[in-house]
């Protein structure tokens, strides 16, 4: 069977971008995507010279693309001076209350010690006045009696003086009247020093009830105090989720700003990264658009080859016209 064909080609320049975007495509297909400059290429365990070479040399164009496309490279705003200056607020004000509460419980807990120490002396109560007296009593009382005593002596010369001038020292109504006077000293010094230990009893008495309504009194107060602490520790803890609120939610908005700029950064590798592949691919669809301009076509004309007994029969009668020529009104025997 015999096959023509007939081609008819696009335009020898369609044909040529063709050719050269399929050896571009080839060509791109064998270079190492690199994300990073030179400094961060190192040969890797098992790499052979011509793989690292070749990414040694895409490292150093994307370093090129990078810092071409650093006009196009997106960025984030940071963040202005009022705002900085509200979080710097924010962020002085957490734990602030903690000196504040901290003073107060000090106060509180040394309130509570001195009390403590006044309760100590609880046992004071099963005990003696005597221990509410006056530790310098004694040493009041001795005073007082030496100086009476003293005054005693003086006026016991002074008697016998009398007697004497009278003439009637050493007479019994002497003696009766010496007696006499020791006996009434003796007396008023009996009653000064009774005096003396009843008024120190009774300041001792007036002491210990005077303590008595004390402790009542800061008993009431340690208590207030312990309610005191109690608020205290209520008001600590309600600042301290405040703060715990306020930091979690710096905190946020400084993640979002970091990854903000982490995204832009990787958007910026990501571009000077797939930079050639972008523009091949752009390259790629204007040449298939001109290409559909121009379409190829192609047409295909089919002849079949004759059949052995076709050809025989067209060789017969090729030769029963050639006889019937030479030989006229002879039969031909070749009928068909």
């Amino acid at each position: 069977m015999a096959v023509q064909t007939t081609r008819t080609l696009p335009a020898q320049f369609i044909e040529d971008l063709g050719k050269d975007l399929a050896k571009q495509v080839t060509a791109q297909s064998g270079v190492p995507v690199v994300a990073t400059g030179l400094a961060g290429i190192t040969q890797q365990p098992g790499e052979t010279q011509d793989d690292f070479e070749a990414r040694q040399q895409a490292a150093r164009e994307f370093t090129t693309r990078q810092q071409s496309l650093s006009g196009l490279a997106p960025t984030v705003a940071g963040q202005d001076a009022l705002q900085q200056q509200a979080q710097n607020l924010a962020t002085q004000g957490v734990g602030s209350f903690a000196p504040f509460l901290q003073q107060a419980q000090a106060a509180g807990t040394a309130a509570g010690t001195a009390l403590g120490g006044v309760g100590l002396g609880a046992t004071a109560f099963q005990q003696d006045v005597q221990d509410f007296m006056s530790p310098y009593q004694s040493q009041v009382i001795d005073a007082t009696l030496a100086e009476f005593d003293r005054n005693r002596a003086i006026q016991e010369q002074g008697i016998r003086d009398q007697q004497a001038a009278l003439g009637a020292l050493g007479s019994g109504r002497a003696g009766v009247q010496l007696a006499e006077f020791g006996t009434g000293a003796a007396r008023e010094r009996a009653l000064l020093q009774a005096g003396l230990l009843q008024q120190g009893f009774g300041q001792a008495a007036a002491a210990r009830q005077q303590d008595i309504a004390n402790r009542g009194a800061l008993a009431a107060q340690q208590q207030g105090l312990g309610a005191f602490q109690a608020g205290l520790g209520t008001q600590q803890q309600q600042a301290t989720g405040t703060d715990i609120s306020r930091l979690g939610s710096l905190g946020a908005l400084n993640q979002a700003q970091q990854q903000a700029t982490l995204d832009a950064q990787r958007e910026a590798a990501r571009q000077a990264a797939f930079l050639p592949q972008e523009q091949l691919d752009r390259f790629a669809g204007q040449v298939t658009g001109i290409m559909g301009g121009y379409p190829a076509q192609f047409q295909s004309t089919i002849t079949p080859n004759p059949t052995p007994l076709q050809t025989a029969l067209g060789v017969g009668t090729t030769l029963a016209g050639i006889y019937g020529a030479t030989r006229p009104g002879a039969k031909s025997t070749f009928s068909f």
